[in-house]
């Protein structure tokens, strides 16, 4: 017997959740099928244990700058590492649970099992069909593992696990003394940084020459510069791994070390294995993907819509939650609406903070642009809080001064790039930013810096006003 709904949705994730908000707002005559845990990346492995770790890493790696403001004694702290991973695993229980709450007293809507197309509108699930009128695929993504990896150091139920990637990585009781971080994007420098401020002798890996999603080669270079003063990085080609003498070697073309485990952090791929959309009737990519329109997450005319880490772009939460509501909404209307999305923004929570709002560097024309910066290295404020490093740009038209993007490695900068978003998503100018207030002494007056620094490359002049006030020319001032 085929059971008849108004949409299914396939995940429970971020974008799954988001995707049932607005399903229920128009039916109860839904279902919501789910494979495997529930609870969403974000908050079983991804954004808050992560977080968890770092903010206790952080607060450790205080102790090396507070003689610097007359506290003394530091030299004697310690740091329990099995605490932390308890309490990292502790209060992700306690997000995990408020999230699985959500999906509670759902009954026979809820369904535990693995979803297969059978047709465009139609699932099957175990032994159970469904037919929907609309049907969201939310399914998330998981932590890409070279299948030679996974044969490596024994399996995690053995105690004996030496291969770790995200998702496992928070399970330790503790972590070894030597550990490889093979890949440098988001999660791979926040993992390196935050393991080597716990004690762990930590040997980085990135392919190409930047780090952290960067595009633009100043920050890079700076933010590299940076990490470098904590742990060993090497650049260029993919390392390898492989057992010799059951010892663990990390390889690269110059290099060949002895770690005890490794932490795989080389991306994340779409969970759309067996799910049959070879049975949908559209092209699919060499991934195995359909074409997605990004503005109603549909594809072609199906009644078919893709939300979240699924659609193998940035896998970020808000961006999910935000596919997630154009999925729920347009698969309740019999013509789906396109939406603008909003401006990107991505944060990288290391010490100090990558960030990277609106246009990137390498999408722009450079010789159209005015570029401001600022090296927070002797700014007023980050000098007091022993956090002046790192660098500051921010990329505007220089015809008409429009703000299109930034790029940091700077102190406070999940605070900064929040402003930029908005800035750009207003349609800010150079100018416009300038007339705001600026309190002092606060981090953000190195924002300004920036911005007036791009000022003086517009081509659009204007009569003195507040945007074109000049520094004073000292720290205690400007």
């Amino acid at each position: 017997m085929t059971e008849v709904y108004d949409v299914a949705i396939i995940g429970t994730g971020t974008a799954g959740l988001s995707a049932l908000r607005e399903v229920r707002k128009r039916t109860e005559n839904f279902a919501i099928i789910n494979d495997g845990p529930y609870g969403t990346t974000c908050a079983r492995v991804g954004c808050m244990p992560s977080k968890l770790l770092i903010e206790s890493a952080n607060h450790f790696q205080q102790r090396k700058i507070l003689g610097t403001f007359g506290i003394e004694g530091s030299e004697h702290l310690r740091i329990d590492v099995p605490a932390v991973l308890r309490r990292v695993r502790h209060m992700r229980d306690e997000f995990v649970a408020g999230i699985v709450d959500i999906t509670a007293g759902l009954g026979d809507r809820n369904i535990a099992g693995r979803a297969r197309f059978l047709a465009p509108d139609e699932l099957a699930v175990g032994g159970r069909r469904i037919r929907a009128r609309h049907i969201v695929i939310a399914t998330g993504s998981r932590p890409i593992l070279p299948l030679e990896w996974r044969r490596i150091g024994g399996a995690r139920s053995t105690g004996n696990q030496r291969i770790f990637t995200s998702d496992d990585l928070f399970e330790q009781a503790d972590f070894p003394a030597r550990m490889a971080v093979i890949g440098l994007g988001a999660i791979g420098v926040e993992l390196a940084q935050s393991l080597t401020r716990l004690g762990v002798t930590v040997n980085a890996f990135g392919a190409g020459q930047r780090v952290g999603g960067l595009v633009d080669p100043i920050v890079s270079d700076q933010a590299l510069a940076i990490l470098r003063r904590e742990f060993d990085i090497e650049l260029g080609p993919r390392a390898t791994v492989r057992e010799e003498n059951h010892e663990l070697h990390v390889s690269t073309g110059t290099r060949d070390i002895v770690v005890d485990a490794v932490v795989a952090a080389l991306g994340r791929q779409p969970n759309i294995d067996n799910l049959g959309l070879e049975n949908l009737g559209v092209p699919l990519d060499a991934q195995g993907m359909p074409q997605i329109n990004a503005t109603s997450m549909r594809i072609a005319d199906l009644p078919v819509y893709f939300a979240g880490d699924v659609t193998n772009e940035l896998a970020v939460l808000h961006v999910a939650n935000d596919e997630g509501h154009i999925a729920g909404y347009n698969a309740m209307l019999a013509q789906p609406q396109c939406f603008r999305l909003r401006v990107p923004l991505t944060i990288v929570f290391s010490d100090p903070n990558i960030a990277m709002v609106g246009a990137r560097l390498t999408d722009l024309n450079v010789a159209e642009l005015a570029i401001g910066e600022i090296d927070f290295s002797n700014q007023g404020r980050a000098r007091m809080a022993g956090e002046n490093r790192g660098v500051l740009r921010v990329y505007a038209d220089k015809r008409n001064g429009l703000l299109l993007g930034a790029e940091m490695c700077a102190p406070r900068a999940e605070h900064m790039a929040q402003l930029l978003a908005l800035a750009i998503e207003q349609r800010a100018t150079i100018h416009s930013l300038l007339r705001m207030p600026f309190y002092h002494p606060v981090f953000e007056e190195g924002l300004r810096t920036a911005l007036r620094n791009a000022s003086t490359q517009l081509e659009i002049k204007v009569e003195s006003d507040l945007a074109s006030c000049d520094p004073v020319g000292a720290i205690a001032l400007d």
